[in-house]
């Protein structure tokens, strides 16, 4: 198809708004007040449903179905949203719900790709480059930070957070927060050490690799008490990635509706 072709077959809603260079392939749907941006293209039988705001340059492959209501029960048909940034490739049968309050939004954010049969619930909020693998279940309200890598056939509880940088093993079950940087992994969930692939590929300074090593140690290998850990980490806040990771551990400790930690290995 040449850019900007609509199938013959597809059916667009007139409140649709379609950037002129959009592809929509054959019997794709394309509902109400929908706004798609520039250079996206809408694989063959996808489905887009009204109020998803989608940006410039998307790869929406066949099968797609982005925008229904939330499955939550408590879902009473309150105007919600979608919304999707850029250059995002979305694979075969994805499903990606809207959020279940009113105003509310599940945000998918630049660069990532969903693999095929990845399901995102309602009020999820996914990052920038993040991976995630097939059949991968992400239940309502999870939020996955930037430039985590989430291995196949894993299952998210509810109101999870997974950190910056991490990397998520393949059929794992979390149920509580992943540390950024680290890797997880196991049924349940167990951290295992630093991610230090994912690090390095991320043009992490030596330094900053050799400051969260040490943190590991801190946290997992000296066997002092959380709090302790936490203390010494205070002392490298001038490191952006170490001052990330000393929040995102207080915040699930401390805030409400924060799930815990995912404890180290046994």
């Amino acid at each position: 198809m040449m850019p900007g072709a609509i199938h013959p077959t597809a059916m667009v809603h007139p409140t649709a708004q379609l950037h002129p260079t959009v592809e929509v392939g054959a019997y794709a749907v394309i509902g109400e007040q929908v706004k798609v941006g520039a250079y996206t293209t809408i694989g063959h039988h996808a489905v887009i449903e009204r109020w998803t705001e989608i940006g410039d340059r998307n790869l929406i492959f066949p099968g797609a179905a982005i925008g229904l209501e939330s499955q939550d029960l408590k879902y009473g048909g309150a105007q919600s949203f979608v919304k999707i940034g850029h250059d995002n490739r979305i694979r075969e049968y994805v499903t990606i719900n809207r959020a279940t309050g009113e105003g509310e939004e599940t945000v998918i954010g630049d660069g990532n790709l969903l693999m095929a049969y990845v399901h995102v619930a309602h009020n999820c909020h996914v990052g920038d480059r993040v991976v995630i693998a097939n059949s991968v279940a992400l239940a309502g309200h999870v939020v996955i930070e930037s430039r985590a890598t989430i291995g196949g056939l894993v299952g998210i509880h509810q109101f999870t957070h997974v950190g910056r940088l991490s990397m998520v093993g393949g059929m794992s079950r979390v149920d509580r927060d992943v540390p950024p940087y680290m890797i997880v992994e196991g049924n349940p969930s167990r951290v295992r050490g630093i991610n230090r692939i994912g690090v390095e590929r991320a043009g992490l300074g030596e330094e900053t690799q050799h400051l969260l090593k040490q943190a590991f140690r801190w946290l997992y290998l000296r066997q002092i008490p959380l709090a302790e850990a936490l203390s010494k980490l205070t002392e490298y806040q001038n490191d952006p990635h170490i001052a990330h990771l000393t929040q995102f551990l207080h915040d699930s400790l401390h805030l409400e509706g924060r799930r815990g930690l995912i404890p180290h290995k046994s």
